[in-house]
């Protein structure tokens, strides 16, 4: 990593600089983006001690670390056990060396299953990221993927769906017919396998695309979807303060030009309340909690919860909706349509 050291001091003094944002405790700690596995103890610590310094921590707050196989070797795993990080969150996306080559990642499989069981020996709390969808992938070999992840009593998976990014190489390949395209009905064929296998393991979906063991949700993602105020640091952070969200400048070199002249180089969008709502729509549907008619009446008036449920009418006649306790949720029937239902219950 390019100016590391430069960039975890920018961090120490944005942390610093901000810290009238961010009023109540912090309960959630979460190393992201990039990789900041590459970080070292020392630079880990110097971080988290600046958040303690500056800022109302809980107790016990959850603080995850995002990882790559590679990147996870047994001796940093044995450091990150001494540190305050208590969670990991492992990128292994397939345990197909094929798989691993079409996306272009770094590890191999073998990789990817030493560093989930070096894990399990030093850390509880351990979720991992799973790819579908991917082309060539057929049923037995995601199944195999899936049930790798139960056998190593991994307690929390995020699974996704492939998607192809412009100008990268697997968008080439497949533009010149050299890979399949993705195949949007195996997807969904992948999704429902994998909610199927998790549920006979005692796995719950909480979350669209995240599955746990009873205790193991990601209280991180959980306040992401609940909509709960929460401060991003770096470049390209995001940050939400309840009514307005803000992003920094993606560029490492002018970030950290500019914190070090005690700028912050962000910009900033008031939502307003049309925003908000569609933001909890959005949100709160892909999870088990639903979308509550009565938190859109209190957080965005009667005439809100009533478009609401005249928006909601035809989903709920075709079982694509179900409304329970004055909470709508998506059926099984509906859940791989998601997006799709979210928009329709959008305010426009």
């Amino acid at each position: 990593m390019k100016k590391k050291p430069e960039i975890v001091l920018a961090l120490c003094k944005e942390l610093e600089m901000r810290k009238a944002e961010l009023s109540g405790t912090v309960r959630t700690i979460y190393f992201g983006g990039g990789t900041p596995s590459l970080l070292t103890s020392e630079e880990l610590d110097s971080i988290i001690n600046t958040i303690y310094k500056n800022y109302q921590v809980a107790e016990s707050p959850e603080i995850t670390l995002e990882a790559n196989p590679d990147d996870l070797t047994l001796e940093k795993i044995k450091v990150l056990s001494k540190s305050k990080i208590n969670r990991l969150s492992i990128g292994v996306q397939s345990f197909f060396d094929n798989d691993l080559k079409l996306m272009n990642r770094a590890h191999d499989t073998a990789q990817a299953h030493q560093s989930l069981k070096n894990s399990k020996t030093y850390f509880d709390n351990v979720s991992v990221d799973l790819i579908y969808g991917i082309p060539g992938m057929n049923e037995n070999r995601w199944l195999e993927n899936i049930n790798t992840v139960i056998a190593l009593e991994i307690p929390h998976i995020s699974s996704y769906a492939l998607t192809v990014e412009p100008r990268t190489a697997l968008k080439k390949l497949i533009e010149i017919g050299k890979i399949q395209p993705v195949d949007d009905a195996m997807a969904k064929r992948h999704y429902e396998l994998l909610c199927q296998l998790m549920e006979q393991n005692g796995y719950r979906n909480y979350e669209f695309s995240n599955f746990c063991l009873p205790g193991y949700e990601s209280q991180n993602n959980s306040a992401y979807w609940e909509g709960i105020p929460y401060l991003g640091i770096g470049s390209s952070a995001h940050s939400f303060d309840g009514n307005s969200r803000s992003w920094n400048v993606s560029n490492n070199t002018i970030y950290c030009k500019n914190i070090a002249q005690g700028i912050l180089p962000s910009e900033k969008e008031i939502l307003t309340v049309q925003d908000r709502y569609n933001e909890y729509i959005m949100t709160g549907l892909r999870t088990i909690s639903g979308v509550s008619l009565n938190r859109v009446t209190e957080r965005f008036g009667e005439d809100y919860a009533k478009y609401l449920l005249e928006q909601a009418q035809a989903h709920l006649d075709s079982g694509l909706l179900i409304l329970n306790n004055q909470t709508l949720i998506i059926s099984k029937k509906g859940k791989f349509l998601g997006d799709k239902l979210s928009s329709d219950l959008f305010r426009v």
